[in-house]
């Protein structure tokens, strides 16, 4: 059983933590700001073993009192606790000694496995963590799915450190913002960060975008060039599509890696490099090194720590923040103010798999900002194919086809041809919906231009 402090200004949750530890045999006090809880957590017999620490509190915040609490119980394992869901609390939180990060309302299932994991371990870390850089990211990383809080506290553990870094997901699923997180959160987040993507760039010049090249080493080369490393010194490179390297350029590669220099296309003399290396693939490595297709030596070099960024489809839960924060940018970025998503929208992306990820999202969402006539996006925008049975109606709630498909029965016992029928659904649809198209489209499940072919065929009006 373990001593355990909690801290938070909320008194009922304190109170019913406690019930709830106390009912496990753990020995329990509660503060409700940071200095009380130092003062609580000095005043007991044997220091706390869990702190559980709130991140919003009035007064001084749990993320400005964590040094201290870290400071006081070196030996302590804290959790930090808040209703907040953001990146970049996440990571000043784990940079600066928090052993776990939890949301509110907490489930007490999670919060439990949480101390049993950190209770099991052979002892805590000595060591402290330099508080994080007060410059603030410019990465747009959103989310508050479990799988992506587990991505920003990985992100806090290894920004400070110079490991390699390899990210790993499907295209489109947001790993350069990954990559630009690291470097913004980490120590050379002054330094430049340089972006290469070695599967755009011709094999025969992508040696010489890498490393540079010196006047003369090659037809064309008229003038010395800085290569994307040396450009990056001081800072980060971070090479995408790290798998479509050549094996020459593997072999470079790796010496960059093993013995942090280089030598410019033409050049005499290697030049020592410190820039950070970050990479990314969206192939399976595995497989590639299994085939040969990949260097061992250089894989086991550049998953030094793996982050696995999740498909969308899989973090279905971020949906509506990064719909949120992809339309305020792009909102800025049109010139528009388009603030309002229909419900039905929004089941329909909740039912959509998005296999082109949170890339085919902003692109779809750019596309319908554009589109819009006013404020908000309505089902009368969204391309057929995207959401095909996802959209629901109040009204005459059967789409076109189902009811051509009871007609043809129909019309067999009642000599009523299909195109009678459909013409007589598709009339008492508009004439439901004011002849509202757009809303007539949803319930019909059919496409704008595919409605005006059968007002025109039927010859209808209003």
């Amino acid at each position: 059983m373990a001593n355990i402090l909690i801290v938070d200004d909320d008194e009922a949750s304190c109170r019913t933590l406690k019930l709830h530890f106390g009912a496990q045999g753990h020995s329990v006090t509660t503060s409700h700001s940071v200095d009380k809880g130092i003062a609580s957590g000095s005043a007991l017999p044997l220091p706390p073993e869990i702190i559980i620490l709130d991140i919003k509190m009035p007064g001084k915040t749990g993320l400005e009192g964590l040094p201290e609490f870290v400071t006081t119980f070196p030996k302590a394992h804290i959790i930090m606790i808040t209703a907040f869901h953001d990146m970049e609390s996440t990571i000043q939180a784990m940079q600066n000694g928090a052993d776990d990060y939890i949301h509110k309302p907490i489930d007490i299932d999670e919060l439990d496995q949480s101390i049993a994991r950190l209770l099991a371990q052979d002892g805590p870390t000595e060591q402290m963590v330099e508080p994080a850089s007060t410059s603030s990211s410019r990465s747009t990383m959103v989310g508050h799915s479990n799988v992506m809080r587990e991505v920003f506290k990985t992100i806090g553990m290894v920004a400070q450190s110079p490991a390699t870094v390899l990210i790993t997901g499907e295209s489109g699923t947001g790993k350069e913002l990954v990559a630009n997180a690291i470097h913004n959160s980490g120590k050379l987040a002054d330094g430049p960060f340089v972006a290469v993507n070695c599967a755009a760039v011709v094999e025969t010049l992508l040696e010489s975008d890498l490393f540079g090249h010196e006047k003369g080493s090659f037809t064309g080369a008229t003038s010395k060039q800085l290569g994307k490393f040396e450009l990056a010194s001081g800072g980060t490179i971070f090479l995408d599509e790290i798998g479509e390297l050549s094996p020459n350029m593997q072999a470079k590669l790796l010496r960059v890696l093993q013995e942090k220099e280089f030598t410019p296309v033409g050049g005499k003399y290697p030049i020592t490099n410190n820039a950070r290396v970050i990479a990314a693939t969206n192939i399976d490595f595995d497989e590639r090194v299994k085939n040969g297709e990949f260097r061992a030596d250089l894989f086991y070099r550049l998953q030094v720590v793996t982050i696995h960024i999740p498909p969308l489809r899989e973090r279905k839960d971020d949906l509506l923040d990064l719909v949120r924060s992809l339309l305020d940018r792009i909102n800025s970025e049109l010139g528009r103010n388009v603030s309002q998503i229909s419900m039905e929208v929004i089941n329909c992306f909740q039912q959509y798999d998005w296999p082109g990820n949170i890339r085919e999202l902003e692109n779809l969402l750019t596309k319908l900002v554009a589109l819009s006539p006013g404020d908000s996006i309505t089902p009368d925008l969204i391309p057929e194919n995207l959401c095909s049975g996802a959209l629901a109606s109040d009204l005459p709630n059967q789409s076109l086809n189902s009811t051509l498909q009871r007609a043809e029965t129909v019309s067999d016992q009642v000599n009523r041809s299909l195109q009678e029928v459909e013409r007589e659904h598709v009339l008492r649809v508009l004439d439901a919906t004011g002849w509202h198209k757009g809303r007539a489209c949803e319930i019909l499940g059919v496409s704008r231009p595919r409605l005006r072919r059968l007002i025109s065929q039927y010859d209808m009006e209003p």
